[in-house]
């Protein structure tokens, strides 16, 4: 089972964990299932990023972010540290938000970058 680390290497907005614990609550989300962010190779930038539930596995870590159960590999953390991610809800989008210091150049669709 993968430690509980004290200092998640990234922050979601109130927002965004109200949309978390709301969809955790309307798809029955298990107990021991917890918010897995990361990144992925893909996208028009050449990574994206991975944003779902999910059990921890061996090489993650666990943080406990304002009662919600986060999961992150920790190959992951240099990609994404100091990163919020924020939850829109407005005319022109809806959705989960990054905001990542460590993207060197992202594409138009926000959910794409290169590091």
């Amino acid at each position: 089972m993968a430690a509980v680390a004290t200092l998640a290497p990234i922050s979601l907005t109130d927002r965004a964990v109200v949309e978390v614990k709301n969809i955790i609550q309307e798809k029955n989300v298990p107990d021991d299932y917890g918010l897995r962010i990361g990144v992925q190779g893909g996208g028009c930038s050449g990574m994206s990023y991975l944003l779902g539930f999910d059990k921890a596995k061996d090489a993650d870590e666990t943080y406990d972010l304002d009662g919600l159960k986060l999961i992150m590999d920790k190959k992951h953390a240099m990609y994404v540290l100091g990163m919020e991610v924020d939850f829109q809800d407005g005319l022109n989008a809806r959705g989960f938000v990054f905001n990542n210091p460590q993207a060197k150049s992202t594409c138009g669709c926000g959910s794409s970058f290169s590091a």
